[in-house]
């Protein structure tokens, strides 16, 4: 296993849960990816290079305030994204 970012993969479980609070907000491709670089540069990395690191990285989010760290940054994301969506 190569250094993987497990908050990358846990903002990605989480955005559909997010977006479904905002109806009107753009799901296409773009946006989305835009909405995750948002919220992942407000977020503390966790890196990990085993699987076993990976689990318990992942593991860490269960705690209450780090998920609820996800969800804010994802929350910020949205809106942010939702106003000034990157269409052609």
């Amino acid at each position: 296993m190569d250094v993987k970012n497990v908050m990358e993969e846990i903002v990605w479980e989480n955005i559909d849960r997010v977006l479904r609070e905002v109806p009107d907000v753009c799901r296409c491709q773009k946006c989305r990816n835009d909405i995750a670089a948002y919220a992942l540069n407000h977020l503390k990395p966790l890196y990990a290079t085993t699987h076993k690191g990976e689990i318990i990285s992942k593991a860490s989010t269960l705690e209450t305030q780090q998920y609820l760290d996800v969800i804010a940054a994802l929350t910020m994301a949205v809106k942010q994204v939702g106003k000034n969506p990157r269409h052609d």
